[in-house]
């Protein structure tokens, strides 16, 4: 064979490998493409991606929250050279060139006082010209700020891109008012539950320790100990969340002031068990059960008569109950109260139900099993694991005295 002809033939086998080559890496290339979605899909994704991205630097206000953070996802999502975020009182963030500040904050405060959307062409800034469109955030029906975006020409894709992400950007401010105002809601109802402690208990628990100083003054001074103990817990400035430990500390204090009053007449048994002692819960969410059972079931009741607390490790939740054997309540009456139509009675009980619902979800609210003369059960179920919620502890979580060392209590106290 000719010198030429093996040449060749070489060459083509070269090419042929080649072509065979990048046939497969071509196909590798699409298998990838295709594993990865399709463009619209991609799109999908990061649009969604970097509107999450945002989202959790805007819950507090354009003015409170990361701006910086935002606008630059804001920018990433429009497509535009230069993103400005200006609040209410014009306070303008700028994610890229800084000259245009000034224009920014021009454009907003006319879109905010419009209410419609303002485009600038050819605006000279950073030695070139650019376009501007300016939409504004009406959280609320009211003005919130602008979001002006700036690019070297404005289309209208990008004017009704900039409408809708002023849109969206109002959406979430109006969240996170909507999170504080629920913030200041859950305040107001445990300020409600403290006022409702103050008057009653405070004047009957002053009133018990003054007739122990002449006749017991050992008695008088544990009773201004616990007195101490029960108020600081009750009137204390931090933390929405404490755990069963501390209420039962609460609780314990609570019952050995009203055992001033009642003496033998009040009967407490306690059935505790030692795994739900470090479950988070609602501050101030036990003890009022408990007050309810002693004012509404047993202060009227001739003899007095006995509480039932009890916390009982249920799985993946705690179950705690209060029950008294007093003089019970009409259903059509708790039902009212409960609903926030009766506003005078039961407070207490209405403020738990309302927080726990809040809260847990409304399949997490009071229980309530009563009917005249028959007593009451008020029983609560929490989740023991309850993510990023943190106890603003008084102190080391431990159990009240009379319930250290059990391992299933079941005990008898005078208070």
């Amino acid at each position: 064979m000719p010198e030429s002809m093996m040449l060749a033939a070489a060459g083509g086998v070269v090419a042929g490998a080649l072509a065979v080559g990048i046939v497969l890496l071509l196909r590798r290339v699409v298998l990838a493409s295709k594993d990865l979605g399709t463009d619209v899909e991609q799109a999908t994704y990061q649009t969604l991606h970097l509107a999450s991205r945002a989202a959790k630097h805007l819950r507090g206000g354009i003015a409170q929250g990361d701006a910086t953070r935002a606008g630059r996802h804001l920018r990433s999502l429009l497509g535009c050279e230069t993103l400005a975020l200006v609040d209410a009182g014009g306070q303008v963030t700028i994610d890229g060139d800084d000259p245009v500040r000034e224009v920014a904050g021009r454009l907003a405060a006319e879109a905010s006082q419009s209410g419609r959307p303002q485009l600038q062409r050819r605006i000279r800034a950073a030695e070139r010209e650019m376009d501007a469109v300016a939409s504004p955030i009406l959280a609320g029906g009211a003005p919130a700020g602008a979001i002006v975006a700036f690019a070297p020409r404005v289309r209208a894709g990008l004017v009704r891109a900039t409408g809708e992400v002023a849109d969206w950007v109002a959406a979430q401010v109006e969240l996170g008012e909507l999170d504080a105002s629920r913030a200041a809601l859950a305040e107001a109802e445990v300020r409600a539950l403290r006022a409702q402690i103050s008057p009653h208990f405070i004047y009957n628990s002053l009133n018990a320790i003054a007739s122990f100083i002449n006749t017991d003054p050992a008695k008088a001074r544990e009773l201004v100990l616990e007195f101490a103990d029960f108020t600081r817990y009750s009137f204390r400035r931090h933390g929405e969340f404490t755990t069963v430990a501390e209420e039962l500390r609460s609780i314990d204090s609570y019952l050995q002031l009203e055992r001033a009053r009642f003496g033998d007449r009040l009967r407490v048994t306690l059935q505790i068990a030692p795994e739900v002692l470090s479950t988070v819960v609602p501050f101030l969410s036990i003890q009022p059960l408990v007050e309810n059972a002693v004012r509404h079931g047993l202060e009227s009741k001739e003899g007095g008569g006995r509480i039932v607390i009890e916390a009982s490790d249920q799985g993946a939740f705690a179950e705690i109950s209060v029950e008294d054997d007093g003089v019970g309540m009409d259903p059509a009456v708790l039902e009212r109260a409960l609903a926030g139509a009766a506003p005078g009675e039961h407070v207490g009980l209405r403020n738990v139900d309302a927080r726990l619902r809040q809260v847990y979800g409304d399949e997490h609210g009071l229980v309530v099993e009563t009917n005249v003369g028959a007593g009451t059960l008020v029983r609560m179920r929490v989740p023991k694991s309850q993510p990023g919620r943190v106890a603003a502890s008084t102190g080391s979580v431990r159990v009240p005295s009379r319930v250290e060392g059990a391992t299933q209590l079941e005990r008898e106290v005078n208070a």
